[in-house]
Order: C-alpha cells, then sequence, then structure tokens
C-alpha cells in the first residue's frame, strides 16, 4: 500500500503511551520513512485504521498503529 505522509498529528495521550515504550516521537515519526503498511481491519469500524512496521532512526524495528486523515 503507499502513502503520503505529510505531517503527523500527537494528541496528548498517544504521545505519552509512546513514549512510555522508549521511543521518542521524531524516532517514531522516522518509521515512516520506510515503512511496510497494511489496513488494520479488526479495529476499523469507524475510522480507517492502519498498521505499519519499519525500522526507527535508533535502529529499532517498531510496530506503528494509526489513523489517517485526508488533507
Amino acid at each position: 500500500m503507499k502513502m503520503t505522509v505529510a505531517g503527523f498529528n500527537w494528541d496528548e495521550h498517544n504521545s505519552a503511551k509512546c513514549q512510555k515504550h522508549g521511543l521518542t516521537l521524531k524516532e517514531i515519526e522516522s518509521v515512516f520513512d520506510h515503512v511496510a503498511i497494511r489496513p488494520d481491519i479488526a479495529h476499523s469500524q469507524m475510522e480507517d485504521r492502519f498498521m505499519g512496521i519499519g525500522r526507527a532512526s535508533n535502529n529499532r524495528y517498531v510496530f506503528v498503529f494509526y489513523i489517517a486523515h485526508d488533507q
């Protein structure tokens, strides 16, 4: 699946949750430089959710789950 990332919108809850896993928001965002993406069908009843796996700038593999919004 091909997507273009135009930016990130972190809410307070998700920001704290991500940092709890020992990753900065910048490291998580870097995953989108080279990420494999697929729909998260199991959790997409009310919105378009996706999951991906990629390598962050700190060389760790990271799973990301996110909602894509149209511009």
